[in-house]
């Protein structure tokens, strides 16, 4: 059997009693490595409170090794943990079509992740459109594939959730050509850089899918010990120093209701002024006024 488990958002203790169960019964216990970490816990931690040795799975094995992962699953369990919940990532998605296809049964034991527990900022979670991603630019690269989901979510007036790029393991373009097995050190996007990108992305496209004094919140460690908020404009956040990773940033919709706008009030650092940035935002993608049908009398 492979178990997918969830690990929870930060503590090595976030696992649930039936993950941790589980994972003691397992024969081998992988770590996927790659697309979020732990932020109160790591490998060694993990494997002293667990009393299993954790194999790390970084990218390459997870994406092109994912027969030694299975190995022998048709008749030892296996565990798969994971960051958040199982299915927070696509990537997870692939590894149980291919257990399906060796004929291993699959089981997922899920947790918190940013997608439900992001709602501790005071937003409502039913508010929220389209997750989107947001990766690191390069002087040559700078994909803006998001843009035309964020136009989605502000036409219907939803709150979009923004993750940040995380590179972990990854070579630079001259080692990969030169066939040099070297990796970078590991690089978290911050608050300030996602929103420097979303601003340059909006002064070249030119729709308006936001503006510069878009309301948004920046999520930081959530979960942790020292999980942050901060509610500010796109401009305001641009030059915002938001600590130690890792971060999420939420671009608010047209919808707030007043509840979310009360609790957002503690993260802000003017309310008065984060209530007018607001209200000049709603006007953006704003329904025309209802006109009633004009009814046909009869002779």
């Amino acid at each position: 059997m492979l178990y997918l488990i969830g690990l929870g958002l930060s503590y090595e203790t976030d696992i649930t009693v039936r993950g941790l169960q589980t994972v003691k019964k397992c024969k081998r216990v992988y770590l996927e490595a790659y697309t979020s970490i732990l932020m109160a816990a790591d490998q060694d931690s993990l494997s002293k409170f667990y009393g299993k040795h954790v194999i790390l799975a970084d990218r390459e094995l997870v994406e092109t090794g994912s027969d030694d992962i299975l190995e022998g699953a048709d008749k030892d369990d296996i565990a798969f943990l994971v960051v958040g919940d199982p299915f927070g990532a696509t990537t997870h998605t692939d590894l149980v079509i291919r257990a399906r296809e060796l004929g291993i049964k699959v089981e997922a034991i899920h947790n918190a992740s940013v997608m439900n527990a992001v709602g501790a900022c005071g937003l409502q979670l039913y508010q929220f459109g389209q997750t989107i991603s947001m990766v690191f630019f390069t002087d040559s690269w700078k994909p803006d594939s998001f843009y035309e989901k964020i136009m989605g979510n502000r036409k219907l007036g939803l709150h979009t959730l923004i993750l940040l790029d995380i590179k972990v393991k990854e070579q630079s373009f001259e080692n990969m050509m030169k066939g040099k097995l070297i990796y970078e050190p590991p690089r978290y996007m911050n608050i300030a850089t996602a929103a420097q990108q979303l601003i340059e992305v909006e002064e070249t496209k030119k729709e308006q899918a936001y503006t510069e004094n878009t309301p948004c919140v920046a999520v930081s460690r959530l979960g942790a010990p020292t999980q942050k908020f901060k509610a500010g404009t796109l401009k305001e956040l641009a030059s915002y120093d938001s600590g130690e990773p890792l971060h999420t940033l939420v671009m608010l919709g047209r919808q707030l209701h007043d509840l979310e706008l009360e609790y957002l009030y503690e993260y802000c650092d003017d309310k008065e002024k984060f209530h007018e940035f607001v209200l000049q935002d709603q006007e953006f993608f704003k329904p025309p006024p209802y006109v009633a049908p004009e009814e046909e009398w009869s002779d």
